[in-house]
């Protein structure tokens, strides 16, 4: 007998759970790096680069994709935009990273909440995507948490800004090339890879290096470095293909809280009433964006409803 097909109700329960299973794995990040804050966070991104390099190929491999990454690797265009996105991804990685080992897991889920916003704006300065008063509302109203939150530090949270704007920019740049997720993070890490292993073998030549120079505990998280970094990319792409715009949407948000839930309750990172009020005036600017999204997708099925039944 042949297995019945899957019910969208059984594709929306394994989606949820992908996408539960990529956005929980991003929150609760800085509980493993925090493990390996006694590494310069530079060679920790080197480890990572060669663990997830070695992880993604492998999977390439396995699921026949090789060949997409050599017509990737022949093409000017495309190659140019996924090294442009590889060192997007490097200045990410390192800038969290160094977040988490100086005690700024707050800042860095500043970061990732403002991520969405920036996003937006990026679509519409550059690819001419038209936005809503609702969502020009909110910008502004997250923009004044940012503006008083840097007044409160006497500085600018740069680690939250770089983290949005290097994420964000990844985003567009990943949606203007027609490469795969699989085969571009793949092509990513390997453009990464001469970098990441000249780094490794410099500092392990030194006595310096991490790998090999302590625990097997030690070694056991330097090669899991890899895992986190490629499973939780799988499951969202998993979600992605299952779960409606909308649901991804509210999700996004899951991974942020997350991280400044671990802050402030486990790490005890500072956070005064000011900040407090400033994450609020984020919130709601995240909130109005997220109903504004939910109404447009409402807008948009009825729509569709409609014109299907014009049709018969």
């Amino acid at each position: 007998m042949s297995a019945d097909p899957p019910s969208p109700e059984r594709d929306l329960a394994t989606g949820l759970g992908y996408g539960l299973a990529a956005y929980f794995s991003w929150g609760l990040a800085p509980l493993f790096w925090k493990q390996l804050t006694h590494f310069p966070a530079l060679e920790l991104v080197g480890q990572r680069v060669i663990w997830a390099c070695l992880f993604f190929t492998a999977l390439a491999w396995m699921r026949g994709r090789l060949r997409d990454i050599g017509a990737a690797l022949r093409d000017p265009r495309a190659l140019r935009a996924i090294a442009l996105s590889a060192l997007l991804l490097a200045v990410n990685w390192l800038v969290f990273i160094y977040a988490v080992a100086t005690a700024r897991v707050l800042h860095a889920s500043l970061g990732y909440f403002l991520t969405p916003v920036v996003s937006v704006l990026l679509g519409t300065l550059l690819l001419r995507e038209r936005m809503r008063r609702t969502q020009w509302l909110a910008i502004g109203v997250a923009s004044l948490g940012v503006a008083q939150y840097a007044m409160q530090a006497e500085s600018l949270p740069w680690i939250g800004l770089v983290l949005a704007s290097s994420f964000g920019v990844y985003g567009l740049v990943r949606k203007t090339v027609r490469v795969d997720a699989l085969p571009g993070s793949t092509l990513e890490t390997l453009l990464m890879l001469p970098f990441g292993l000249a780094y490794v073998v410099y500092v392990g030549a030194s006595g310096q290096g991490a790998l090999f120079q302590h625990s097997l505990g030690v070694d056991l998280l330097l090669v899991a470095t890899g895992l986190i970094t490629a499973l939780p990319l799988l499951w969202f792409t998993n979600a992605a293909r299952r779960l409606p715009l909308y649901v991804m949407g509210f999700l996004q948000y899951l991974a942020p809280s997350l991280q400044f839930l671990v802050a402030v309750v486990i790490y005890d990172e500072p956070f005064s009433t000011t900040a407090l009020r400033s994450f609020a005036f984020i919130w709601a600017g995240l909130l109005l964006f997220s109903i504004d999204a939910w109404r447009a997708r409402r807008r948009q099925l009825v729509a569709l409803r409609a014109q299907s039944a014009a049709a018969e």
